[in-house]
């Protein structure tokens, strides 16, 4: 079981990158990749270097390995969640036994032979079921320790979506044409608008199986992605009040959501949820704003030739001279796919009659750049982010659905 301690030091690693991360063309990213490896930084890590990494981390140094193992082992019990963690060192390099002994359950090999680059490789592939097929840094002749971790998350939406065509009149994607996906239900708690400071965002929640659900955010048009990013980690976090469908005024209620009364063959109230199908990557270079997660210090070497991290190894002095991410997540019809792998890399230094009802309908639509968060749903932890601003082209096929198909998700 997660803690909300470790819960509340991840997701606020997530907002932190959030709020800094280059969103052109589109980004992913998973702080729950990163932070374990940042925790075992920490605890080899002393002095400024030290405090830097815990201030990233929200957790003191001295309980940030036991709250990645913590963090790594529930993520790997978690249905459709995989975790694995992978260390290699050169052979000559003696590293302390209390260190490792603190890390999460993880492989230990030799970082040595002209093969080892497509080892790393067949690694990440490995732990993320092929989604990433190549690890995100490449050992130089100097690397004599690698860190890394693989996170892979899959979720089927408990009723599919139907595919057709998304074609926003206004805004920024106006008249342009989109692969789009398109659902009905009666649950109108599903979608919800909340008051941030930057301005309203409105959330659409897609629930997943095994407990893994997907949050989609629209910002209003001048809204930069990390405020929408934030509005909607600010709902997990309790900051902000969700403004349910159910209670929304009629008109234009907030970005991409209209709310309007429609006449029915059943007493039922509607939500119409019109979203894009995505598929997005993204490589990050860590250390190229190396103080967001704490590794400014450990990156630099120190005049008097000591290293920040004698609790790894004394002598060579250490620092970290690489630190990268590959991400990937696609949101289809069927379900939510995504993947990370983190590394760290260490060296030396009108008609008939109207239907008798009267209804509510709720219509949501990604109509705009949009974020989105793939959410554990007990423990409101963040196991992905990103930012979308290209969906998927549309491929013209027939598309057939009905109003009268209603999902009945479990609450």
């Amino acid at each position: 079981m997660l803690s909300t301690t470790t819960v509340r030091a991840v997701n606020s690693l997530t907002e932190r990158w959030a709020r800094g991360v280059p969103t052109a063309g589109g980004t992913v990213f998973t702080a729950a990749g990163l932070w374990p490896l940042l925790a075992a930084l920490a605890s080899g890590a002393d002095g400024a270097a030290g405090k830097e990494l815990a201030d990233a981390l929200g957790v003191p140094a001295a309980s940030a390995a036991e709250r990645a193992r913590e963090l790594l082992g529930a993520l790997g019990r978690l249905p459709g969640v995989a975790a694995a963690v992978g260390l290699w060192t050169a052979p000559a390099l003696r590293v302390s036994p209390e260190w490792t002994a603190g890390l999460p359950a993880h492989l230990h090999q030799s970082l040595t032979g002209p093969e080892i680059q497509p080892q790393l490789d067949a690694w990440a592939a490995r732990h993320t079921n092929g989604q990433i097929e190549e690890f995100p840094l490449r050992v130089q002749p100097d690397t004599i320790l690698l860190l890394a971790s693989a996170l892979a998350v899959r979720t089927d939406w408990i009723r599919p979506f139907k595919a057709g065509v998304l074609c926003p009149g206004t805004g920024p994607w106006a008249d342009r044409e989109f692969a789009g996906l398109y659902r009905f239900t009666s649950l109108l708690d599903r979608v919800a608008v909340v008051g941030t400071p930057a301005g309203p965002v409105s959330e659409l929640r897609v629930l997943g199986a095994g407990g893994i659900d997907v949050h989609l955010l629209v910002g209003e048009e001048n809204a930069r992605p990390g405020e929408v990013l934030g509005g909607g980690l600010g709902i997990l976090a309790g900051r902000h009040c969700r403004v349910t469908g159910d209670l929304l005024p009629y008109g234009e209620a907030g970005p991409g959501v209209r709310v309007r009364a429609v006449r029915s063959e059943v007493p039922r109230h509607q939500l119409m949820a019109e979203v894009a199908r995505f598929t997005v990557t993204a490589e990050h270079d860590l250390l190229a704003d190396a103080g967001r997660f704490g590794l400014g210090t450990v990156s630099r070497q120190e005049p008097d030739g000591s290293g920040h991290l004698p609790g790894i190894c004394a002598d060579p002095p250490l620092e970290v001279r690489a630190a990268a991410q590959s991400a990937t997540a696609t949101f289809g019809a069927l379900g939510f796919r995504a993947a990370a792998v983190t590394a760290l890399g260490v060296a030396v230094g009108s008609a008939p009659a109207p239907p008798p009802y009267r209804v509510r309908r709720v219509e949501f639509t990604t109509d705009r750049p949009f974020g989105f968060l793939a959410v554990h749903r007990t423990s409101r932890l963040v196991l992905a982010a990103g930012w979308v601003e290209q969906p998927d082209p549309y491929e013209p096929e027939p598309l057939e659905w009905d109003e009268e198909e209603w999902d009945e998700e479990e609450r």
